[in-house]
């Protein structure tokens, strides 16, 4: 007859807490192996010090010696190596070994009481040791990563800048602020602000607070006069009326929301997107260009008043880019109205760092109707006065139902059938999609622009 089975509340027999034991000391020689790892990696600006700790350490030991042997406690020091000889069988150890392992000894004492403070100091200002050591381990790789400026609006924006957030902290994006639909545009009509929708979630995408991005995102489901609002929109338009506009609130919302990077508006001041047809049409107003659904395509959009500002962080980014990255987003909503900005316009067709297109995955409907991948990037040099060094194409394939659906609300599939010449010479093709979705993934679209797109521009 076997044994009954243990009940959770019975100890555990000898064999189990003895693996158990031998199981949390292997976990603990891991941890401890992985953070000494974690310490000693290049770049941590740790083992200069650590070094210089050693070296001022011995020094001073010798400094000692000599105070004491030559001064008036030469017979201290006299008694303390008699002492030390004494604690071993004479001749079986030399004097010197001794005093090299009490000399190690004093060090490893030094490290531990460094550790020790540093572990109190940590705990003083509410902060785990381990989560320091991360921290900072993750703060210093992020120093050294790529300065990239993203320019656009929407969620793919914001995509991007999720999948950046993990590899560099020097992500600048720019946001087109032209949106009048929706809370954006209520907060615009009633408060004479730029639109706030498209910069909420760039700071939600980059902020190094979980509860903040999510707090950020959140939508009122009711309420007078807040149902419909997000949480990050109602706090920018607070900010704004406080500062007198969120040019002067920019730092101040960067330290809040603790912002790994930086996120600016394309302009500060109000303007609306006019779109200027093919047959002599012109529609006002973002929120109108999908109801053009079946009128002429779109020749041309512009920004009513034209001779808008720019932010001098936002030219400084420009100029000191490695990577300049349009979109992904919609052509002429997202991307191109904050290519319209002068001083924007000016500072990205005369950088030096390579501009790369995010290509589109579908068409939008009253907005890029008929339009091939071609006419997209002829958009956008047309608008520019540039035309992009390289341009990534997604080649992963969509399932049939979601390009069914998306043919049903008059959206079709973007690819490189047809693409001239100098379209194929600079096309990146790479599985971009998230799975199932008609989406870029972040991760795959962030690797991307890290490591295939400057490869091939590099030849």
């Amino acid at each position: 007859m076997s044994d009954p089975p243990l009940r959770g509340d019975q100890p555990l027999a000898p064999a189990n807490r003895a693996d158990a034991a031998r199981q949390r000391a292997v976990r603990g020689g891991q941890y401890a192996t992985r953070r000494a790892r974690v310490w000693l990696a290049p770049g941590m600006g740790v083992k200069r010090w650590l070094a210089l700790f050693m070296v001022c350490t011995l020094i001073g030991a010798v400094g000692f010696l000599h105070f004491t042997w030559t001064g008036p406690l030469h017979f201290v020091a006299t008694r303390w190596i008699l002492y030390l000889n004494a604690l071993t069988e004479p001749g079986l150890v030399p004097l010197h070994v001794t005093g090299m392992a009490v000399m190690g000894l004093a060090l490893i004492g030094a490290f531990f009481s460094i550790a020790m403070l540093n572990r109190s100091i940590l705990r003083g200002t509410g902060t785990v040791p381990g989560t320091a050591m991360d921290l900072i381990y993750e703060r210093r790789n992020l120093s050294r990563g790529a300065r990239i400026v993203a320019v656009g609006g929407g969620t793919g924006l914001s995509n991007l800048l999720s999948g950046l957030r993990p590899h560099t902290a020097h992500t600048t994006a720019i946001v087109t602020v032209s949106d009048d639909g929706g809370s954006s545009g209520r907060l615009r009509e009633s408060l004479d602000m730029i639109a706030p929708g498209d910069l909420t979630d760039c700071y939600a995408a980059l902020s190094d607070s979980p509860v903040m991005a999510r707090l950020l995102l959140h939508r009122f489901s009711r309420g007078d006069g807040i149902e419909g609002h997000t949480f990050g929109n109602l706090m920018l338009a607070t900010l704004s009326e406080e500062e007198g506009g969120l040019a002067e609130a920019m730092k101040d919302i960067h330290e809040v929301l603790r912002i790994r990077g930086q996120v600016f508006p394309a302009t500060t001041a109000p303007a609306t997107l006019v779109a200027h047809l093919e047959d002599g049409g012109v529609i006002r107003g973002e929120s109108q260009f999908a109801a053009s659904v079946g009128h002429a395509r779109i020749r041309q959009v512009s920004l009513d008043p034209p001779n808008l500002p720019a932010l001098p962080p936002v030219l400084d980014a420009i100029r000191d880019a490695e990577q300049i990255v349009l979109g992904p987003g919609s052509l002429f909503t997202s991307i191109i109205p904050a290519l319209l900005v002068p001083e924007i316009a000016h500072a990205v067709r005369h950088a030096a760092a390579p501009l790369i297109y995010v290509a589109s995955l579908m068409t939008e409907p009253g907005e890029t109707d008929g339009l091939s991948l071609e006419d997209h990037v002829r958009a956008i040099t047309r608008h520019l006065g540039r035309m992009p060094d390289c341009v990534l194409v997604n080649n992963a394939s969509l399932p049939p139902e979601v390009i069914e659906r998306y043919a049903a609300a008059g959206a079709h599939l973007l690819d490189l059938n047809g693409a001239s010449r100098d379209l194929l010479a600079c096309a990146v093709v790479l599985p971009l999609l998230q799975p199932g979705q008609a989406r870029h993934d972040p991760v795959a679209l962030a690797q991307a622009l890290l490591t295939q797109a400057p490869r091939r521009l590099q030849h």
